[in-house]
């Protein structure tokens, strides 16, 4: 059963669409191999919407957990039999757990990973921070800062639509949130701490803003590495979160829930994480 060594087969997968570019294979077969886990395989599964629910209905009893990714995280809510508040705070799934008796529990690592991945670099607590994006990477950083931000939380977003959305997850989860149009995204960088959750390209034109002493700037993206921002952020002196730290620290929390054992390996899902990014020619 998860959460025992055994000599059983074990099995864990990700699933998404895409899927192929996804390096939570390789940080989830570093943990095992750190781990003695010789009888745990994780693989990848292209799955969309429309094919989670068979997918889900042919998992047998060796399958531990799941990690999921978009555009799954949401959809997958419905089909389990729970989630986790911290799951539910944010209404995204980013890992199924598998109980020996079959019961599906959502729960979401991306939030605690990003307060873990921010930790590591010292960040622990800011009086106020600033979200570039407003999709649901954006809602997890708002639920992560809920509870490291003492004060204002700023997203510059694209629309009044999407100001709305950020407004109702501040009230949700508690936070002082103020929206501001996307035009005005340089003012971001006046703030102590900077969450970029857009998609790669969307923050390039933003690189010749960043003032000459930054604060720390959290940039999800990890492929390409480093982005325009980043490497603006840099040069400038300030400190940077990257989207493989982030990966990392959500994944060692998802070996921990699907295994049962504590602590994963943190060291060696990074080197294996930064050597898939980084092949050896």
């Amino acid at each position: 059963m998860a959460g025992t060594r055994g000599t059983e087969a074990r099995r864990a997968a990700v699933l998404g669409s895409p899927i192929a570019h996804s390096l939570s294979p390789a940080l989830h077969r570093a943990a095992y191999r750190e781990l003695g886990l010789a009888h745990w395989s994780y693989d990848r599964f292209d799955v969309d919407e429309a094919g989670l629910p068979g997918f889900l209905d042919g998992l047998d009893a060796s399958w531990a957990g799941l990690s999921l990714t978009m555009p799954l995280k949401r959809a997958v809510i419905p089909l389990l039999d729970g989630i986790t508040g911290t799951a539910a705070s944010v209404e995204a799934v980013n890992t199924v757990v598998i109980g020996a008796d079959g019961r599906r529990t959502g729960d979401n690592t991306d939030i605690p990973g990003m307060i873990a991945a921010l930790g590591e670099r010292g960040v622990e607590k800011v009086d106020s921070a600033a979200i570039l994006g407003a999709g649901a990477t954006a809602s997890s950083a708002l639920a992560a800062l809920s509870r490291i931000c003492t004060g204002p939380v700023t997203a510059y977003v694209r629309s009044a639509e999407r100001a709305a959305e950020m407004r109702g997850w501040g009230e949700r989860l508690g936070v002082d949130l103020r929206t501001a149009d996307w035009s005005a995204a340089p003012a971001a960088f006046d703030a102590p701490l900077v969450v970029a959750t857009t998609p790669a390209g969307t923050t390039d034109a933003l690189a010749a803003s960043v003032p000459g002493r930054p604060g720390t700037l959290f940039d999800v993206l990890y492929e390409p590495w480093p982005t325009p921002l980043a490497a603006a952020w840099s040069r400038g002196g300030g400190a940077i979160v990257s989207g493989l730290d982030l990966l990392v620290h959500q994944a060692v929390l998802q070996v921990e829930r699907m295994t049962g054992l504590s602590p994963a390996p943190l060291r060696a899902m990074r080197a294996a994480g930064t050597a898939a990014l980084h092949p050896a020619d």
